[in-house]
């Protein structure tokens, strides 16, 4: 079937659907979507995660308590109604979504098939439909890695778009990967109080984060679940009782392993959950052949405007956003790009540019973490270890941190010590992704470390002290602003 040239297409309905805004009321526009309405955050993402998360805080509470003179228990977590009550919202809010760009606009036409890209504005339904637009958007997403092992086909094993749906909660679970989606449902599980074995080919979680926090919570998740690092699953096989046996194999990790020198050992296991990575849609819409340029990781390559390039130069009226062309992979970056792009497709002329620097990011696990910005080590690299100076602040030496009885979070900050520009801040424990957020502005809007620390009021005894005596505690020259 051909469909004329419609003024708008977009591949996917994540953040590529708030592109319809109201200048495309008497334009032609096509969202092409194959999975659920609403994109990966909505689905299988970042909300219905969160909503786990909140009660896995809770179920761990007695632990907390105990520090605090306190005498709690959990008495049952009910799953299934939990399940039910978080995808009863979440997939209201899907329905309502396609629902309305389907029925309501008369502007607006959905392709719920898969698409491919058949040149730089246009693209084929798997039923033959064609669209050909005057300017095209990609933000088809990503989706998770599944590593060539045997067995990893078994009904058993899952990824995070299916495990939040399971029947029930499992009493046996092996969590694959080192990254934060494999971090946060070891925490989740773990806290509901199935037997949780986390298996790691590296020698330390969270590769990404400061190499402070990075330790720091590799010992705090091996307190409260079995870690296995320097361990690779090897095959995975169905068991008598109707779970799997994972055989797991490795050199012997520092945490929780039983297993050393190249041995294997199967761990039984109701449930697996495989969460090495995820890789972006770029291959499922055809961008290579559509002549594309791709990075060496599959994203679609763009230039600071959103706009793909091809053979280096950027194609007038196709844009790419999100997690098809963003290393990042975060919500609140696709938003911003999609911002970004929103104008542009309504402003030829006037382009806009997305900006990339400053991302912060965080794990919503048992203990939280946040960062922004620059690592040490990246710091360092960048110029020189001798300009840089770092403060590390215990959340146990302030006198909120006193309250919780914390014996475990901190708040680094990395500055360059010649001027005071803030180069990173990098937090784990409670409530890291609200604490960090003050350095997050600092560092957008060009605000000194000491200017930061000495120019505003902190309230005591808020637990934001901790932000505030780690910037107090750089070696940094005293901004010309006085104190109050």
């Amino acid at each position: 079937m051909e469909n004329p040239a419609v003024d708008l297409a977009i591949i996917g309905s994540g953040s590529g659907n708030s592109l319809v805004t109201p200048y495309w009321d008497d334009r032609r526009v096509v969202i092409a979507e194959q999975g659920v309405f609403g994109g990966t955050c909505l689905n299988v993402g970042c909300i219905p995660t969160k909503m786990f998360v909140r009660p896995a805080a809770i179920a761990r509470g007695p632990e907390e308590a105990a520090r605090l003179n306190v005498a709690q228990h959990t008495d049952a977590v009910d799953w299934p109604a939990m399940r039910d009550r978080i995808f009863g919202r979440v997939d209201a809010i899907s329905a309502a979504g396609e629902r309305y760009r389907r029925d309501e606009l008369d502007n607006v036409e959905l392709i719920s098939q898969r698409v491919r890209l058949t040149g730089t504005h246009g693209f084929v339904a798997d039923d033959g439909t064609r669209v050909e637009a005057k300017q095209l958007v990609i933000a088809a997403g990503s989706r998770a890695v599944i590593p060539e092992i045997e067995g990893i086909d078994l009904p058993q094993v899952h990824t995070s778009d299916t495990v939040m749906r399971l029947p029930e909660l499992p009493k046996r679970v092996v969590v694959v990967g080192g990254g934060y989606i494999a971090a946060e449902f070891a925490n989740i599980f773990s806290a509901f109080g199935s037997e949780v074995v986390h298996v790691h080919r590296g020698e330390q979680l969270l590769k990404r984060a400061d190499s402070d926090i990075a330790a720091r919570f590799t010992a705090e998740a091996a307190r409260q679940w079995d870690l296995r690092l320097g361990h690779t699953v090897t095959a995975i096989r169905e068991a008598a009782d109707g779970g799997v046996l994972v055989e797991v194999a490795g050199s012997g990790g520092a945490f929780g392993s039983a297993v050393g020198g190249g041995v294997t050992e199967q761990v039984a296991a109701d449930v697996v959950l495989v969460a090495v990575g995820r890789t972006p849609n770029s291959d499922l819409v055809g961008a290579a052949e559509a002549g594309l340029d791709l990075h060496d990781d599959g994203r679609i390559a763009v230039d600071t405007y959103q706009r793909v390039l091809s053979d280096g130069l950027p194609v007038p009226g196709l844009y790419a956003l999100g997690d098809i062309s963003s290393a990042a992979q975060l919500k609140h970056v696709a938003n911003h790009e999609a911002r970004v792009v929103a104008h542009n497709l309504e402003h030829p002329d006037d382009l806009r540019e997305s900006r990339q620097d400053g991302i912060p990011a965080a794990v919503f696990t048992d203990p939280e973490i946040a960062q922004v910005g620059l690592t040490e080590a990246e710091a360092n690299e960048a110029i020189g270890a001798v300009n840089v100076t770092t403060k590390l602040q215990s959340y146990g030496d302030t006198a909120y941190g006193w309250a919780l009885e914390d014996q475990t979070g901190v708040f680094k900050v990395v500055a360059d010590r010649r001027d005071g520009r803030i180069l990173g801040a990098h937090v784990m424990g409670y409530q890291a992704s609200n604490l960090i957020q003050v350095v997050i502005m600092a560092m957008s809007f060009g605000i000194d470390a000491h200017t930061a620390a000495r120019g505003q009021y902190w309230i005591h005894p808020a637990l934001m002290e901790v932000a505030e005596n780690a910037l107090l505690g750089l070696d940094v020259p005293t901004a010309p602003r006085p104190p109050l």
